[in-house]
């Protein structure tokens, strides 16, 4: 089997990492990297067989291209290599946002050429393949999302290659991934964003607050130090969800002000407890990536 990897950074590099481990010379995988240095350490660490920027030498005769880079290079790179592909290959990929993707896609696939949109839920604030993990998908949520139009044999011919990663797989409706993800992923992010540039403008307090920075702020602001074309890119994709959502959160926000202008402990401490009790309920039934 042949596996193109498009981006062997973090993503790429750690499905390279755990295919090439479980299969070895089962699989030959070839990987697209941006620079030269990149290359060579996806080859020495073993994530690829092959890297180099021949695109036509890294697609050609793939039975799965794995995309992998920040969600707005997905299309046009898809655009750069259909001439290459093999009838039946499948793409898939790790884009955090979905509709935009296959919107797009729809409108330029051939009929041969199939399309499984994924969605691995799981990653670090670094990013290269120099902190690529062969384990970083296991016991991760993976979300192959629905409605793409591929036939059964195209899915079960991915899933058999993306089963060896361990992950926990799950599928749903392409608009209600993009919701969810807006919640739990990427407004969470901006919020990070946030407080950082909340501290950040302190002025004259700057100083002083640095010296105070704890484990609270460093924990709470973690995923603030990931990479900006990524969420730079799943902003323009999933615009109507984010928005929608920090609206929302803006309402709550606007709500625990009003509290504490009017000196009303009950609310506050209402709204802290039940935060705390939903948080507890939730960490009963579900693993949090300690990364």
């Amino acid at each position: 089997m042949k596996i193109a990897i498009i981006g062997v950074g973090l993503i790429g590099g750690s499905l390279g990492l755990c295919l090439k481990d479980k299969l070895g010379d089962g699989v030959y995988i070839t990987g697209l990297c941006r620079t030269e240095k990149s290359m060579r350490r996806a080859m020495e660490l073993g994530a690829v067989d092959l890297a180099t920027s021949n695109l036509q030498e890294v697609v050609e005769d793939a039975d799965i291209i794995f995309l992998s880079p920040p969600v707005l290079q997905i299309v046009p790179m898809v655009k750069k290599i259909l001439p290459f592909l093999k009838s039946g290959a499948i793409l898939t990929d790790a884009g955090s946002t979905k509709q935009f993707i296959w919107q797009e896609l729809q409108k330029i696939l051939p009929h041969d050429i199939f399309y499984i949109a994924g969605h691995p839920m799981t990653g670090k604030e670094k990013s290269g393949v120099e902190v690529a993990d062969k384990n970083l998908f296991k016991g991760k949520a993976y979300v192959i999302a629905e409605g793409t139009g591929a036939p059964p044999e195209a899915k079960a011919k991915l899933m058999s290659v993306l089963k060896l990663t361990e992950a926990n797989f799950l599928e749903i409706d392409i608009a209600k991934h993009d919701r969810c993800a807006s919640i739990i992923s990427h407004v969470p992010h901006l919020t990070a964003a946030a407080l950082v540039t909340l501290l950040n403008d302190a002025g004259n307090d700057l100083d002083s607050c640095l010296k105070l920075v704890g484990g609270g702020f460093k924990d709470t602001t973690r995923i603030a130090s990931s990479n900006a074309d990524m969420w730079a890119d799943i902003c323009m994709t999933n615009g109507d969800a984010i928005v929608n959502h920090l609206r929302d959160l803006q309402d709550i926000l606007g709500n625990v002000i009003t509290a504490i202008e009017r000196h009303d402990r009950q609310a506050i401490h209402d709204y802290f407890a039940k935060s705390k009790a939903r948080r507890d309920k939730i960490l009963e039934t579900i693993t949090f990536d300690p990364n």
